[in-house]
């Protein structure tokens, strides 16, 4: 009993660091490389592959070394990862202008936490194998339920407890402690266990093909679904920050509660409530852009989704292997894992317009139910999967047929649509993604050049740059949209747009005439703003405009003491902030305030109303400057902003969403 606790505490702590590490360095690295999606992808793949090479690793060392070898090679290498204690991102590796940031990041993730994470890693499976060995006793699955329960800890923890408490810097100097921990625990496990492992056996078979493909099919397809579940409720239902950790932990708690006993997955349960959970996600997808209540969406996603993951982790459960074949199992596993994620985060990006990883993912299930819980013949089976595939393909394009699209575009950073809406002289053209307009131009030529959606005359963006025009003007903006906010310039004046996603600024170019149609010199610079912004002389910015926050994923490192201290190193003495924080889940404007209190400046809240005749949206600006006839100007259009009392200053070392959820 003592042994088993012991080994379960161990695993459990490794786990929990193994999942608390990747947001940590990831934030971390977040100012050196901008706040993109990219940097985001391009970290959880790395933190999939070092999995993976973990559990390799672990799989290799219990399968040709002797006991006492294995656990000597295992001691030598966590006393070499003590080295590199604490863990911190080394600015060497910081960038520099117009360098490719994808090896970069790898880089500095592999030397940073590399090593101690791929040790973590292959805690878990090591550990286990030594347990099922020690006096030939002992059955070891139910340590993986103990392992998942440890990264849906770190899940919970994270966000609620730890990142709203301590810094960056203060979270990798507690990571690093609580990792030397584990490594006298883990190195205890080792020297208690090396006299007491039986030999492995000298014939040992090896798990059939067919049995590792589908370990490997049962693992990726939960992978695929949790991450599509994501993507769909993040971008086509609701931008709301955080969301993707509701389907992350249904994920976890499948595989914690099915390889904790078998009573939890009941097949014959499952026969019922798959196709119940295939039709439902159906329907939701065939219904995009439709008015369907958000709490009755999240609700059929999050129980289609537990039916799936339990299912599929319910089936790798029943066919778990011998312990003997143990780490070949969990091999398979995070191969599949690793896999799903590969499609999900690289491939259908490239491949599709639209976001179909989630029917892909359904239909796999279907497949893999259809085999393993209806025991379908495998031609019956490929005629269903091909049909399964083209019904859900369609299902997802009829709403896209109905709201209108003229074009959708996917990348890195999202699915863009462009649509056409309206008729006669109120015919308009949108730029979305998902349920977020990132603007909009009348296509008549008469009211072409009108400012819309949020950038009306009356809204904070044109309060700032109709403020005193008796000379020319240079207008810096902080994300483009369709560059709607172009309709204001005149000639002599200059406008400087920032935009992260190339596709966008196609888009603008190409579909939107603002750009085209301005009589005033326009640059575009691709990448991101802040980033830009350090790397340029001073810009001398009459009016600065920061426009990108309106969405699920908020680019933190725009609101920090650091991002202002840009911001202001290319504003003239007098110049004007604008920071558009329109939003229906965070209330930004105090964190806008306090930071611009910080500089000295006043901050004016902006709310401009509708005008459904303009084509115009009610929105929320934060205007920050020094000039007091500017300032006396607003004093009729201003909302009075309270005191941020008890808020942090962000940094780039700290921020909080939760102090400023609605």
């Amino acid at each position: 009993m003592l042994l088993t606790l012991f080994y379960g505490a161990t695993i459990f702590c490794s786990s929990l660091l193994l999942f608390l590490v990747q947001p940590i360095m990831t934030k971390a690295i977040l100012p050196w490389f901008g706040g993109s999606a990219g940097v985001w992808t391009t970290a959880i793949l790395f933190f999939q592959a070092f999995l993976l090479l973990g559990y390799a690793y672990a799989h290799a060392t219990t399968r040709y070394l002797a006991p006492r070898r294995q656990m000597g090679l295992h001691l030598l290498l966590l006393a070499a990862s003590l080295i590199v204690l604490p863990i911190a991102p080394s600015p060497i590796w910081r960038p520099a202008a117009g360098t490719e940031p994808v090896a970069r990041i790898v880089a500095v993730l592999a030397l940073s936490v590399g090593l101690p994470y791929l040790l973590l890693a292959a805690t878990g499976p090591l550990l286990q194998r030594w347990y099922a060995r020690r006096d030939g006793t002992g059955f070891p699955y139910r340590l993986f339920a103990i392992s998942n329960a440890g990264s849906l800890a770190a899940l919970m923890l994270y966000p609620f407890a730890i990142e709203p408490v301590i810094s960056v810097r203060q979270q990798l100097f507690a990571w690093s402690v609580a990792y030397a921990a584990v490594v006298a625990l883990v190195s205890l496990a080792a020297w208690r266990s090396a006299a007491k492992l039986a030999p492995e056996p000298a014939n040992r078979a090896s798990p059939h093909l067919v049995d590792r493909l589908l370990w490997i099919a049962l693992a990726a397809c939960p992978s695929v679904l949790w991450l599509g579940v994501a993507n769909e409720l993040s971008q086509n239902v609701a931008p709301i920050p955080l969301l993707w950790i509701l389907p992350l932990s249904i994920y976890l708690l499948s595989f914690m509660l099915c390889f904790d006993r078998q009573g939890w997955y009941r097949p014959a349960l499952y026969r019922i409530a798959l196709p119940a959970s295939w039709l439902l996600m159906g329907f939701c997808l065939s219904r995009q852009g439709s008015t369907l209540p958000l709490t009755w969406v999240m609700v059929v996603f999050s129980a289609a989704l537990f039916a799936c993951c339990m299912f599929c982790h319910g089936e790798l459960a029943r066919r778990k292997p011998h312990p003997e074949q143990l780490t070949s199992f969990y091999l398979m596993l995070a191969l599949g894992g690793a896999l799903g994620g590969l499609f999900v985060g690289v491939a259908a990006p490239l491949l599709f317009s639209r976001y179909l990883e989630l029917p892909i993912g359904i239909t796999a299930c279907v497949v893999l139910a259809a085999g393993l819980l209806y025991g379908y013949p495998p031609r019956r089976l490929v005629r269903l999967g091909v049909m399964a595939a083209l019904g859900f393909v369609a299902a997802t394009q009829i709403g896209g047929y109905v709201a209108g699209d003229r074009l959708r575009l996917r990348n890195f950073y999202g699915a863009l649509q462009v649509s056409d809406a309206g008729l006669g002289n109120m015919a308009v053209r949108m730029l979305g993604n998902g349920p977020i307009n990132h603007g909009s131009q009348f296509l008549s030529p008469e009211k072409g050049r009108w400012a819309t959606t949020y950038y009306g005359p009356d809204s904070g963006a044109g309060l700032a740059i109709r403020f005193q025009r008796t000379r020319p003007q240079r207008v810096g903006v902080i994300g483009l949209g369709a560059g709607t906010l172009a309709s204001y310039g005149r000639t002599g004046d200059t406008y400087r747009f920032y935009e992260i996603n190339p596709a966008v600024i196609a888009l603008a170019q190409a579909e939107f005439r603002y750009l085209r149609e301005c009589p005033c010199s326009v640059a575009v610079v691709p990448g991101d703003g802040r980033l830009a912004l350090e790397r340029e002389p001073s810009q001398s910015f009459d009016v600065l405009i920061v426009d990108a926050f309106n969405g699920d994923s908020i680019p933190v490192h725009l609101l920090t003491r650091e991002a202002f201290a840009a911001y202001l190193a290319h504003l003239r003495q007098g110049g004007i902030l604008a920071m558009h924080v329109t939003n229906r889940y965070l209330d930004l404007a105090p964190v806008v305030q306090g930071l611009a209190g910080e500089r000295r400046m006043q901050s004016r809240l902006i709310r401009s109303a509708a005008d459904p005749e303009r084509g115009i949206s009610g929105a929320t600006w934060v205007l920050a400057a020094t000039d007091p006839e500017f300032l006396a100007s607003l004093s009729d259009k201003a909302t009075p902003l309270p005191p941020a009392r008890g808020l942090r200053l962000w940094t780039d070392d700290y921020s909080n969403l939760f102090q400023v959820l609605r």
